[in-house]
């Protein structure tokens, strides 16, 4: 019941967890316009990971998708890249993970194949959280570098040269799911080893002999005085067996008698 519990639960997280990311890689707000300096502005600017949009303050809002992919920063591509693998390997975890639960039988599938998927789609969900959080933070560090330049240049008096950007809500959403996936995914590791089964006996071998079988029988042991000959062996030309009478008995001494 335990292992039932704890497979299912990693589902139910993992799930949550590669809905997340997916939900924080289509988000627009990796990125927001930092309004510390200047409360009051006509223009709000926040980017995510395929489109830069500004927004009015009369509600309208235009965004602008990025047409280039050479002229964007590596390590922005590398954020795609790892957004992209996670969710791939999250999807994939979790169509694993359905046939993998133990309170679904499909067909003949023993347990041993059971915890072998099970295992199989824990190690998918713990990549894909690990891919998750590394991406979200790789972002934050481009946003930290770049807040801090733009500072710089604004201390030194060029306050126009660029908007400093800080953390938008699409981060921390890409965080909480990371984490709830890598959770999904040790919890599925666990309840892999209740879903071995124990072996109680073992398997005995057996070795059968390469030449022919060959049967023996034993039989009442018969002790002889070493002195008796064999009347079939002495059968032949001279050594007739003299006749018997009705009541089995001869009538006079054969020469077997003397034997």
């Amino acid at each position: 019941m335990s292992t039932t519990l704890c497979q299912v639960m990693g589902f139910l997280v993992s799930s949550l967890g590669v809905g997340g990311s997916i939900m924080a890689t289509a988000m627009d707000t990796w990125g927001t316009q930092d309004l510390y300096d200047n409360p009051v502005t006509a223009v709000f600017q926040y980017q995510g990971l395929w489109r830069s949009c500004v927004r009015q303050s009369s509600g309208f809002t235009e965004c602008r998708p990025y047409f280039t992919i050479l002229g964007l920063p590596a390590m922005f591509q590398a954020v795609r890249a790892l957004m992209i693998v996670g969710i791939v390997l999250g999807i994939l975890g979790l169509l694993v993970c359905i046939f993998a639960l133990k309170c679904i039988r499909i067909g003949s599938m023993e347990d041993t194949a059971k915890a072998n998927m099970t295992l199989t789609s824990g190690i998918m969900f713990i990549v894909a959280g690990l891919c998750a959080i590394t991406g979200v933070s790789v972002f934050a560090n481009m946003l930290v570098t770049n807040f801090w330049m733009s500072t710089t240049n604004m201390f030194q008096g060029m306050q126009n040269v660029q908007n400093r950007y800080t953390f938008g809500s699409a981060l921390f959403v890409g965080w909480v799911a990371g984490g709830l996936a890598l959770v999904g995914g040790i919890m599925m590791c666990l309840a892999c080893k209740g879903l071995i089964p124990e072996e109680s006996r073992y398997k005995a071998v057996s070795y059968n002999a390469s030449g022919r079988n060959i049967s023996y029988r034993t039989g009442p042991y018969k002790v002889g005085s070493g002195y008796e000959a064999d009347p079939k062996a002495r059968k032949g030309t001279g050594y007739e067996e003299a006749p018997r009478s009705e009541d089995g008995r001869r009538p006079y001494p054969s020469k077997y008698d003397y034997v």
